[in-house]
């Protein structure tokens, strides 16, 4: 009779162990996530690690967005807010030529409900070297601007987007964080 009552107790503590374990992941990781910001502060002086080896200087006050952020060894995202415009980089594999990728970045940006690609593509070349094409889009009122660079299999796309007169203040600043875009050295 003690043999079985020691196994039902030590059944009962495993029991509870695990239905503590499970509370804390159900409602105390959830509530700890809650209380953290889903925005911080980057500095403009040190590169920022976008994904795959492709850095970028943001631009000086602006935020990290660590709910649309999505670093990888292959590709991913970064989204910073710069005051209240919205400035997004995308990497990811890519072996085509400029053309392609631009051609993909202005269809995915048509391709959004209410989004208007402007007529005009211009040619522009980050500070490493790289050459990528920039324009403008419309959207629901606001403005947008999207670049698209290619180097060492990657396509890196940046769109920028903010109501006009927010978007005005803060592009000269965005442009050359862009222009600071790095790619890693070839393998």
């Amino acid at each position: 009779m003690g043999d079985g009552r020691r196994r039902l107790l030590r059944n009962l503590w495993f029991s509870l162990a695990v239905l503590a374990t499970l509370a804390v992941i159900g409602f105390a990781l959830p509530a700890i996530n809650g209380l953290l910001p889903a925005e911080r502060m980057v500095s403009a002086r040190v590169p920022y690690t976008v994904a795959a080896g492709v850095t970028v200087r943001p631009p000086s006050g602006a935020r990290l967005d660590v709910t649309q952020t999505q670093p990888g060894p292959d590709g991913g995202s970064v989204l910073f807010d710069v005051r209240a415009v919205r400035y997004a980089i995308v990497v990811v594999p890519f072996t085509g030529s400029l053309a392609v990728a631009a051609l993909r970045l202005r269809t995915k940006i048509a391709d959004t409900r209410d989004h208007h690609v402007a007529d005009g593509e211009r040619a522009v070349t980050t500070a490493q070297g790289v050459r990528g094409r920039e324009g403008h889009y419309t959207y629901a009122g606001r403005l947008g601007h999207y670049a698209v660079f290619v180097a060492r299999g990657l396509a890196v796309q940046v769109t920028v987007a903010g109501r006009g007169a927010d978007l005005a203040a803060v592009l000269p600043a965005i442009s050359v964080s862009a222009g600071t875009l790095t790619f890693r050295p070839a393998s």
